[in-house]
């Protein structure tokens, strides 16, 4: 029998959580020297060399014998990359953490909190201020809880003398009409603002540079086939497949996909209410981090597709327009474009199925 996500209930230990604070197999050979700037945005170019250069600063020794003989070290300076989906930031950032030796670790926002509730607030600020280096992918500012409880940390290793460099994603159709992201990250660490230098990265999707633009969607037989005949495949129905991420804590998503080597969804439809849309968020973004291959069918009869006689179905309306609207909508966009490249992964998985079979 195929395995199910909704079948396992993972139970990571504090010691896996903590391991876990490195870039994602994704990003693992992501390195300054393979950065590739576009030469339309000048500002790539820019934040590549900027970003070459802190690392070079935070390999100088801190300080001689009167440095040490500091009761507090001297604050660290920190740089916020701002700019829209997929034009290099986290890029910029894991290269960032594989350019620095010594101790340094590397989550994304919420990985950081979900470490906080597992720790408590001192004993996580005492273990990452071990560290010369904490990477933060992106910065949220929608959840005002969340928001307080990282510029605190942030502040709390700042001042131990721990450089922070934080990405966050200003909305696409903002680019060009001010630094909206990088205003709300400095007014929410108030005091800390002048510590960051703001990087703005201006380009195009990298996954619509490749033309991976929409939700491609398969035919139920066809996802459910390949399932059952791939090894380390799942499949899910989409329902129940949301009802069990509302019992999973957030935190163990990364655990609960495992060995995964494809993820086969049937029943997708449209969502409507945001305790559903933002867990299935936070699994396509494990999914995507871990390159975990989408294949995607649509519930029997759901109105959520687009279908023409020249070009495969596609899932139009996965987050409805009043989720959209919401506060948590660049989370929404950022999450069509990272399903829509896995999706577009998984038809590729399919179609080279069947070409072995016709072979």
């Amino acid at each position: 029998m195929t395995d199910a996500l909704s079948d396992r209930r993972p139970a990571p230990t504090l010691e896996r959580l903590l391991a876990d604070l490195v870039p994602p197999p994704r990003f693992a050979r992501a390195r300054l020297e393979n950065y590739v700037p576009d030469p339309a945005f000048p500002s790539q170019e820019e934040a590549k060399q900027r970003i070459t250069a802190f690392a070079a600063e935070l390999g100088r020794p801190r300080g001689g014998f009167l440095a040490r003989l500091r009761r507090k070290p001297a604050p660290a300076l920190g740089i916020y990359l701002d700019g829209g989906f997929g034009v290099g930031k986290t890029h910029l950032l894991t290269s960032l953490f594989h350019a620095v030796d010594g101790a340094r670790v590397y989550g994304t926002f919420v990985e950081y909190t979900d470490l906080v509730g597992a720790l408590g607030f001192q004993k996580a600020v005492d273990l990452l201020s071990e560290s010369q280096l904490v990477c933060i992918d992106e910065f949220e500012l929608d959840d005002p809880g969340d928001t307080l409880l990282m510029t605190r940390l942030i502040r709390e290793l700042s001042d131990r003398g721990v450089a922070i460099v934080a990405t966050s994603n200003t909305l696409p159709d903002a680019l060009g009409e001010g630094r909206f992201a990088a205003q709300d990250f400095l007014r929410e660490i108030q005091a800390m603002a002048e510590r960051f230098q703001v990087l703005r990265i201006d380009g195009e999707d990298y996954r619509r540079r490749d033309g991976v633009t929409e939700i491609h969607v398969l035919a139920e037989k066809e996802v459910a086939e390949h399932a059952q005949t791939t090894p380390g495949a799942t499949l899910d129905d989409f329902d129940p497949l949301l009802e069990h991420l509302s019992t999973v804590h957030p935190s163990r998503y990364g655990a609960m996909i495992d060995e995964v080597s494809s993820a086969h969804l049937t029943g997708m439809h449209g969502l409507t209410r945001h305790h559903d849309a933002l867990r299935f968020v936070v699994l396509v973004d494990r999914l995507y981090d871990r390159e975990v291959p989408a294949l995607v069918a649509l519930e029997p009869g759901g109105a959520g597709a687009r279908v023409s006689d020249d070009a495969p179905s596609v899932l139009s309306d996965l987050f409805s327009a009043e989720l959209l609207r919401s506060g948590y909508r660049k989370k929404y966009l950022r999450s069509l474009s990272r399903l829509a490249s896995l999706a577009n992964d998984g038809a590729g998985l399919l179609r080279t199925s069947e070409g072995d079979a016709a072979s």
